[in-house]
């Protein structure tokens, strides 16, 4: 195997040497493989892309994830860019003139524009004088979220405001993503008193005219786990028209919850669904259901296992 080399930062760091992320790049880049198995990968390698401060592995791992484009999987292509972003969203100015470009491109998907709306405003909000003097709550979640959840104020949270906040479709989705992530915050850990209301709150999103807005909503109750979210998620899931990004989202929220009763029953339902995504999906929530129902630690197992 040929090694070839890079100049960075933290000097020069071979892309192929290091065999960890090597194996874990011929398993994420391998049609063969299992989708499940390559899940697994990606999820390892984004660990190692994200790990702070960066490390000689840190380069190699980004560009194994990047290597993996080149699939026909819609699904992994999705999760791929996903796994960039959050190894590198780090507030850069720099591409604001491109972003504003998209956004305001009417020919674009819409679900393309709000996205680069929101991180837009997500920028600028990072260099802003009232952004930065805002006292955020820390977040259970080691995610980069799109919007950061409302600041804390003098008074308790309110549920019920929060959620007005959320639902009001004529507020900018910046505003409205930051009120979603503050009511996850308000659901973790599961025992918290606040945990279910804000739960229904967030399930209450999903009759949202954005797709966008309703993928996002998915992804929190995946990271949430809690299964206050189940009924929501099934009845997401099971909606044929709805977009099957959003049904992907809520079938791997199901697969977080997979030691509950009944969730792997609901997942097998859809294993033959029309969506090739969806399909895909189940796949991949049904090897999560597991992982849950064991009890492993981690689902990004540990990378020399997966290389093996």
């Amino acid at each position: 195997m040929s090694t070839a080399t890079i100049s960075t930062n933290l000097g020069t760091v071979s892309t192929l040497a290091d065999p960890t992320v090597a194996g874990l790049r011929d398993t994420l880049t391998s049609e063969d493989a299992a989708l499940a198995k390559r899940f697994r990968a990606l999820f390892s390698l984004k660990h190692l892309a994200a790990q702070k401060p960066a490390t000689p592995q840190t380069i190699p791992a980004i560009e194994a994830i990047a290597a993996a484009f080149t699939s026909p999987s819609a699904l992994l292509k999705h999760e791929l860019a996903y796994c960039l972003g959050q190894s590198g969203a780090l507030g850069d100015r720099c591409s604001l003139d491109l972003l504003r470009q998209r956004r305001d491109d009417r020919s674009e998907e819409e679900v393309v524009r709000e996205t680069c709306d929101i991180a837009i405003e997500r920028i600028e909000w990072e260099h802003s004088e009232a952004g930065k003097a805002e006292r955020l709550k820390q977040s259970d979640f080691a995610s980069i979220d799109p919007a950061p959840p409302l600041a804390h104020t003098n008074t308790a949270p309110s549920i019920p405001e929060y959620e007005h906040t959320l639902l009001d479709t004529s507020l900018p989705l910046f505003k409205r993503y930051r009120a979603m992530f503050a009511l996850r915050d308000l659901a973790s850990p599961p025992d918290l008193p606040t945990a279910i209301p804000a739960v229904q709150s967030l399930a209450r999103g999903f009759s949202d005219p954005s797709a966008l807005f309703r993928h996002e909503i998915a992804f929190v109750f995946g990271q949430l786990s809690h299964p206050a979210s189940i009924p929501s998620l099934v009845e997401t899931l099971s909606k044929t028209s709805e977009s099957s990004m959003v049904r992907h989202e809520a079938a791997e929220a199901l697969g977080s919850l997979g030691d509950e009763a009944g969730v792997e029953d609901v997942l097998r339902m859809f294993l033959n669904d029309p969506e090739q995504v969806v399909r895909d999906s189940i796949v991949v929530a049904l090897d999560m259901a597991e992982f849950e129902r064991k009890g492993e630690m981690e689902y990004a197992t540990i990378p020399v296992e997966i290389a093996a």
